[in-house]
């Protein structure tokens, strides 16, 4: 089940609809007198893909930054650490860098500031986004910018040399890892883009009865997770530790995404002959970055922010969203090709990159996450049915 055209619109036309034009200057927000330090919190690697354009805009407007204070933290941790700043009646935090995840958790606690006042700030995003990832933009309500998208997973990735006959369907899988015990990882789906994407892809996979209420409509997806949890030792905090183990030997297949396939290679973390699959039914579960501002932050930080994110979404500065494929592809603005990209970009995907993901891209229905309630809902009961109890 795709988004409604309803949601979609209302989502996008919410924030975007009322960007007139960049001459409505910062929608009644004055930029700082002087430059200012502008704290960054990033809790889904999403500098990898950023953090050069928005050194970029420091460099261009030294007027206005003195200089960004980078930070990263564990997803699940933020939103509370967040709530407590405001309830004290501060916040250190200017800008959070963010998936799916914590943008819900931060949706849920009425944590980001309401961007659809000052959308004149903007561009028009209904007009300069990819498709896909104009749904995605949907799903922050108004609150955050989407700022990289990619199609994501859920991909089964292993070794040939180990898997002989990979699993081409759940069954398959299920029957791998019972013969294979402790061999297949993945890691805490509050934490992971790929465990995350697995969890919201197995309905889909799987025939559950809707793929949109983990609640009342996932009793295969369940079952399914915990007998496959049967087999598996742990479930990591990251997906760092998945691909470390994998790529050590340790586990045989992982589940992964494009982009966690493509950079751990890169890397070297991963042997380049690492292979890739998609299991029987396979449906896109697509994924995004995010902007989002916590409350209570001064106006004129809030302007330099503004700002900031009509930079980044310039097509110049979404091409480093390629990077070396970590979020493959990664721009979420139309008209960003790889020929764009820094040469160490290109190179990179050229000699890392599959052939078989446009084909994939092109052919498998693509499918955007789940709404805020049934997400929290969704990573609460992993943790309580199949978690707990295991890392």
């Amino acid at each position: 089940m795709t988004i409604t055209r309803r949601s979609f619109v209302g989502g996008v036309a919410g924030l975007a609809g009322l960007a007139a034009s960049r001459n409505n200057a910062l929608a009644g927000l004055a930029l700082p007198a002087s430059p200012v330090t502008i704290s960054i919190v990033d809790v889904a690697g999403n500098l990898a893909l950023t953090q050069d354009a928005i050194e970029r805009y420091r460099a261009a407007k030294p007027n206005v930054v003195e200089r960004f204070v980078f930070s990263k933290a564990p997803a699940p941790e933020l939103p509370g650490k967040i709530k407590a700043q405001q309830d004290a009646g501060r916040s250190d935090i200017d800008l959070v860098l963010t998936g799916t995840d914590v943008l819900s958790a931060g949706l849920e606690q009425g944590l980001w500031i309401d961007l659809k006042p000052h959308a004149g700030a903007l561009p028009k995003l209904d007009e300069i986004y990819l498709p896909q990832a104009a749904k995605m933009q949907a799903i922050a309500k108004d609150h955050g910018v989407c700022v990289s998208y990619y199609p994501s997973g859920p991909l089964i990735e292993y070794m040939p040399d180990r898997v002989k006959t990979p699993p081409a369907s759940t069954q398959e899988l299920l029957d791998w890892a019972r013969q294979n015990k402790g061999k297949l990882i993945y890691a805490r789906p509050a934490n992971s883009g790929p465990g995350r994407t697995w969890l919201m892809g197995l309905p889909y996979l799987l025939g559950d009865s809707d793929p949109r209420d983990p609640v009342n409509g996932w009793a295969k997806t369940w079952d399914y997770l915990k007998a496959l949890g049967e087999t598996i030792e742990y479930y990591p905090a990251g997906t760092a530790a998945t691909m470390k183990e994998f790529g050590e030997g340790t586990r045989d297949i992982v589940i992964s995404t494009t982009g966690w396939d493509i950079n751990p290679r890169v890397l070297g973390t991963v042997p380049q002959e690492a292979e890739v699959g998609t299991l029987k039914g396979f449906h896109w579960v697509t994924d995004a970055h995010y902007m989002v501002v916590p409350k209570g932050i001064p106006e004129e930080r809030l302007a330099v922010l503004l700002d900031l994110m009509s930079f980044l979404l310039q097509k110049e500065q979404q091409a480093f969203a390629f990077d070396k494929g970590y979020f493959y592809p990664g721009p979420a603005v139309k008209d960003v090709t790889i020929d764009m990209a820094p040469q160490e970009s290109q190179d990179a995907i050229k000699e890392f990159g599959r052939p078989q993901y446009e084909k994939w891209i092109a052919e498998a229905p693509l499918e955007v996450p789940l709404e805020t309630k049934p997400m929290v809902a969704a990573f609460k009961l992993w943790d309580e049915r199949i978690g707990a109890g295991k890392g």
